[in-house]
C-alpha cells in the first residue's frame, strides 16, 4: 500500500529527517552507514555509563512492516523525526511511514510524541496522537506498521535472539544467564514464575549447562500425580511392599540418577513426600517403599512453581527446611507482559508455519494484553489465528482473526479486569492546562495521596504540586 502524499519507491525505511534546526538526524542513511552509526552510538552509551554517565533513553525497534525487529535508536531531548528515507534497502520495511511521520524526544516527565500529519497515523498504547501530548510511560509507540518500545536506558541492550529455538529477550537473557551461574555452581535450583513462562526449558538448560548434561533429564509434573502416588512413583517400591507390587519399580529418583530430576509444581508434593525428599537430598540415598537399605544416587535437583514459596512456607504448605535446601540459588522468570521485546518474534516465529505474516494493528494489540497463560497462551493462539486468516484466504493476520478472549484476563465477564497495559497512564497534551476540579476530583479519588493522583493524571509530582500552588487549592498535608 503506497501513501497518497508520497512517491512510489522500492523500500520504505525509518528516517530521522531535519523537521526543524532543534531536529537530530540519525537515521536515513545507507544501511552500512546506519548500521555502524547505531554500533557507534550504543558503544558510546556503553563507556559513558561505565563512566557513572546517566542512563540513555532510546526507542526500540520491535515490528516494522511485516517482521519482528530488534534495534535499539537513542533519543535524547531534541526531537527524533520519524519518517521514510530514500535510500533502497533502508532500515525498516514499512511502505506506510511518511516521510515525516512523527517525532520523539525524551525529557523528565515522560515521552513528548508528536504527529506531524502522517497519512496512517501514530498511536501510542493503541490511542491516536492528535498534535503533541507527553506520556509518562508508555508501553509501545506505533506510526503505521512500525512499532517501537520506548526504553530508559538502552546502554546496556542487546538484540533479541533465537537460541535453540527459544526466543530470549533482555529479560530472558538475565534469567538464563542465572540458570548458567546455578548450573556451574550448584546442585539444586528453584525456578519461579508463572505458568507457561518456560520453567521446563530453563530446567533443560539447568541440566544442559551442567556436569551431569551427558546423564539423563527425567521431568515429573507432581501436580498430575494421584495422591497416595507420589512417594512409590518417586522413590520406588519393592517386589511385594504393597498389594499389586509383583516386580521392584525403580522409581523417578533412581531414573534420574547421574543427571538431573525435575519437579514441577513441587510445591504440590506431601509434606511427608517433601520431607523424604529432604533426606535424598542430604543423604544422596533412596530407599524405596518395602526396602530396608537405601540405594546411592548421584543427582541434581530443579524445583519449579508458580506459587509464591515464602507464603506457602509461612501457611505450612511448603517444608521451610525443604526451601533452604533448594533455594539459593533461586531464578524467576519474568512475565510475558514484562518481555514486550519478545512479542512480535513469537507471533511472527509461529504465523511463519503458515506463510502468513501478521499485520501491525494484531501484534499492538497482542502487547497491550496481560496474556495471563503467558508464552504458551500467545503461541497457541498465534497458530489460531494464522489459521483462521488461511481459511478467509487473507494475504495477512489481521487483529480481527485474533480471538476477542487472547491474551485477556481469566474470570467471568462481571469480574473488574485486569490492566491490558501496566504503566499505562492517561496522556496530558502538550500546553494544556489541568482544571481546578481535575485537580480536585483526582485528590478525592486517591485519598490526598499526592503520588497516586499525580500517577492518575500522568503528571510527575512536582508538577501536581505546581497545580495544587496554581488553583490555591489546600495540600493535603496542610489541610490535615
Amino acid at each position: 500500500m503506497r501513501n497518497k502524499d508520497d512517491s512510489p519507491r522500492d523500500t520504505a525505511a525509518i528516517g530521522v529527517v531535519a523537521a526543524s534546526a532543534g531536529s537530530r538526524s540519525l537515521l536515513g542513511a545507507a544501511p552500512s552507514t546506519l548500521g555502524r552509526m547505531l554500533a557507534e552510538t550504543a558503544d558510546s552509551t556503553r563507556d559513558s555509563t561505565r563512566h557513572g554517565a546517566q542512563p540513555r533513553p532510546g526507542l526500540i525497534v520491535a515490528f516494522s512492516g511485516t517482521s519482528a525487529m530488534s534495534v535499539a535508536v537513542a533519543v535524547d531531548d531534541e526531537p527524533v523525526v520519524i519518517g521514510r528515507a530514500g535510500e533502497t534497502g533502508s532500515l525498516l520495511p514499512d511502505d506506510r511511514l511518511s516521510r515525516s511521520h512523527c517525532s520523539i524526544a525524551a525529557s523528565p516527565e515522560g515521552w513528548i510524541i508528536r504527529d506531524l500529519g502522517s497519512r496512517n497515523g501514530t498511536f501510542v498504547d493503541g490511542e491516536a496522537v492528535s498534535g503533541e501530548i507527553v506520556a509518562p510511560s508508555p508501553r509501545i509507540i506505533r506510526a503505521a506498521d512500525t512499532i517501537f518500545i520506548p526504553c530508559r536506558d538502552i546502554s546496556t541492550f542487546q538484540a533479541t535472539t533465537t537460541e535453540g529455538g527459544v526466543v530470549v529477550g533482555a529479560r530472558t537473557r538475565e534469567a538464563l544467564s542465572a540458570v548458567d551461574r546455578a548450573a556451574a555452581t550448584s546442585e539444586t535450583l528453584l525456578i519461579a514464575g508463572e505458568s507457561g513462562t518456560g520453567k521446563e526449558l530453563a530446567a533443560r538448560r539447568f541440566h544442559e549447562r551442567g556436569p551431569n548434561a551427558a546423564g539423563p533429564f527425567v521431568a515429573v509434573n507432581c501436580a498430575t500425580i494421584p495422591q497416595g502416588l507420589a512417594e512409590r512413583l518417586l522413590f520406588g517400591a519393592k517386589k511385594g511392599a504393597y498389594s499389586g507390587a509383583t516386580a521392584d519399580a525403580a522409581g523417578h529418583l533412581r531414573a534420574a540418577d547421574g543427571g538431573v530430576l525435575f519437579l514441577d509444581e513441587g510445591a504440590e508434593l506431601d509434606l511427608q513426600v517433601q520431607a523424604k525428599l529432604l533426606r535424598v537430598i542430604e543423604t544422596r540415598e533412596v530407599v524405596p517403599l518395602g526396602a530396608t537399605q537405601g540405594a546411592r544416587v548421584a543427582l541434581r535437583i530443579c524445583l519449579a512453581t508458580h506459587v509464591r514459596l515464602r507464603r506457602a512456607v509461612s501457611e505450612g504448605r511448603f517444608r521451610a527446611d525443604l526451601y533452604h535446601r533448594v533455594a539459593p540459588p533461586e531464578v524467576t522468570l519474568p512475565a510475558l507482559r514484562d518481555r514486550l521485546d519478545e512479542m512480535a518474534h513469537h507471533i511472527v516465529d509461529e504465523m511463519g508455519t503458515t506463510g502468513l505474516a501478521p499485520q501491525a494493528r494484531l501484534v499492538e494489540a497482542c502487547m497491550l494484553r496481560p496474556w495471563p497463560g503467558n508464552v504458551r497462551e500467545l503461541r497457541r493462539q498465534a497458530r489460531d489465528a494464522a489459521s483462521r486468516a488461511a481459511a478467509d484466504h487473507a494475504d495477512r493476520v489481521r487483529l480481527d482473526h485474533l480471538s476477542a478472549s487472547a491474551g485477556q484476563p481469566m474470570g467471568p465477564p462481571s469480574s473488574r479486569p485486569l490492566p491490558a497495559a501496566p504503566n499505562v497512564r492517561p496522556y496530558v497534551r502538550h500546553g494544556q492546562e489541568l482544571t481546578r476540579e481535575a485537580v480536585e476530583r483526582a485528590l478525592v479519588e486517591h485519598a490526598g495521596n499526592v503520588t497516586r493522583a499525580a500517577r492518575s493524571l500522568g503528571l510527575q509530582r512536582t508538577q501536581l504540586y505546581r497545580e495544587i500552588a496554581r488553583h490555591s487549592l489546600d495540600r493535603p498535608g496542610k489541610r490535615r
